[in-house]
């Protein structure tokens, strides 16, 4: 079993992994992404038709691509080429919907908020895996409520609906619901169904549509899913440090979070979930950690926190905290020129 050690920082929770017994055998274990050309990894998905494949795409700067990575090696299998669309703009999301299809999410704004829309890419996940040129339909997106950051898409699993999550901007972040089906020819209009009280940048449904996890840089946050909003905040779960924590899906078991970070040679870790976090299709699958309450969290905190951290590793954590949101600042200052 992994544990996790947390911290409070500037910027909200760091945790890391603490050495502790072995990773129960059905964990997966996390892996570097090797491709040279992937060097802002934003988004991940995992495969729905290929197992062990996880999809991921450059922030910026890069072009119409998308990259199938296989888990066990590292090694990007594939390079989707998307035609149809235009010029991406700031690609910051990727999830893969129960109709077949990857939905690819045009949705940052570096600038705070101005762009007055932003879109989404759809495409036919491949059957097989190689390098290939796929049409994608390219939507048109905008907000009831004017223009918004956001660096989170998630398509619900069992309805195929299309939800955003903004960055907090005017008092706080929001989930957006799109319509119950999107439209080529016209506008589609997202409107906010619940705040979302987070530096969101990336978020995922569980593979059978019962929770949301929503990610920030240094924290995470669990919800059950019910009737198409997030009826419960189930509480924090632990994020693993790292350089620029951008992306997260769940693992096709629903039993796992996998999350991602930007820079070269990046590296995707696991976190396992208990008690009431696991998703219910899991729950008769995996018994809850020893010592969970009931919210499935362990007495010291946040999810999977094993004993008191040390001061050393609190110190480190807050300097650490600090460096990266001066650099991730620095950096998406020089985007905006």
């Amino acid at each position: 079993m992994r544990s996790l050690l947390c911290a409070a920082g500037a910027a909200g929770i760091l945790c890391a992994a603490a050495v502790g017994p072995a990773a129960a055998a059905d964990e997966p274990d996390g892996f570097t992404i090797g491709d040279s050309r992937i060097t802002e990894s934003s988004g991940l998905a995992a495969s729905r038709a290929h197992p062990g494949i996880y999809w991921t795409h450059n922030d910026s700067d890069d072009g119409p691509y998308l990259y199938a990575v296989d888990s066990r090696s590292g090694r990007t299998v594939a390079r989707l080429t998307l035609r149809g669309i235009g010029a991406p703009r700031d690609v910051e999301a990727i999830s893969v919907g129960p109709d077949g299809n990857i939905y690819v999410g045009d949705i940052g704004d570096n600038l705070g908020g101005t762009w007055d829309h932003v879109w989404i890419y759809r495409l036919p996940e491949p059957k097989r895996l190689r390098d290939a040129t796929v049409t994608a339909t390219q939507f048109t997106v905008k907000y009831a409520d004017g223009p918004r950051d956001a660096e989170a898409l998630m398509v619900h699993p069992k309805t195929g609906r299309v939800y955003l999550a903004s960055k907090k901007q005017d008092g706080g972040g929001a989930l957006y619901e799109g319509p119950r089906r999107l439209t080529a020819t016209g506008t589609n209009t997202f409107r906010k169904v619940a705040p979302i009280d987070l530096w969101v940048t990336d978020g995922a449904f569980s593979p059978d549509g019962t929770r949301l996890v929503m990610r920030s840089y240094f924290g995470a946050r669990i919800y059950r899913w019910q009737n198409g909003r997030p009826k419960d905040d189930i509480g924090s779960v632990g994020v693993p440090i790292q350089q620029q924590g951008e992306s997260v899906t769940f693992t096709r078991d629903g039993r796992t979070l996998m999350y991602g970070s930007e820079g070269s040679d990046s590296e995707v870790k696991p976190v396992g979930l208990s008690g009431k976090q696991l998703p219910e299709s899991a729950k008769g699958d995996r018994p809850a950690e020893s010592g969970a309450d009931s919210n499935g969290q362990s007495g010291e905190g946040s999810s999977g926190t094993s004993g008191a951290a040390e001061p050393g590793f609190v110190k480190g954590a807050l300097v650490l905290g600090l460096a990266t949101v001066v650099v991730i600042g620095v950096r998406r200052m020089l985007r905006r020129k």
